[in-house]
Parts: structure tokens; C-alpha cells; sequence
């Protein structure tokens, strides 16, 4: 499954989050970084909506993007995730 991803510029690299999935956030000092991190918080919010018993939305295909003038940088991207199994 492909996620879209916001990666914004903050005081101590990057942070992101995706628009699909509220509350699923990374961090990390580089776009490289913080893009793995995203795509295992993306894996680990999926399992635990399994768990719990909820359906994981299909990914958009798109996004609205709403510049923020106090971030430096900021971009939407895709991350590529496993949809992971439960037993």
C-alpha cells in the first residue's frame, strides 16, 4: 500500500504525518530518515487498527496541501507499506 506522506522542515530535522491515518506521526534529521520511520509508524498504526477489530482506509490518491508560512520546507511524498497480518 502506498501512504501519502506530508514531510515538513521543523527546528531538529523533519517531521511528518499522513493525512490518512490521524495521530500517525515520525520524526527524524533527514527526508531519508524520517520517511523509514514513517513507513514503520505506518506498519505499526495499521497492525493495531487490525487488532482493535477496525478496517484500514485505502490510501488517497490524493492530498490537499496548505502551505505553511512558518515551516521552511515542506512536501507530500508516498511511503510504501506492507499491510501487516494478524493472527
Amino acid at each position: 500500500m502506498r501512504f501519502p506522506v506530508i514531510i515538513r522542515r521543523c527546528g531538529t530535522g523533519y517531521s511528518a504525518d499522513v493525512p490518512d491515518l490521524p495521530g500517525c506521526i515520525a520524526t527524524g534529521k533527514t527526508v531519508p530518515g524520517v520517511r523509514r520511520r514513517m513507513a514503520k509508524a505506518i506498519e505499526l498504526h495499521l497492525e493495531l487498527m487490525l487488532e482493535s477489530g477496525q478496517k484500514p482506509p485505502k490510501p488517497a490518491k490524493r492530498v490537499e496541501l496548505e502551505i505553511d508560512a512558518e515551516a521552511g520546507e515542506e512536501f507530500a511524498t508516498w511511503v510504501e507499506v506492507d499491510l501487516p497480518q494478524v493472527a
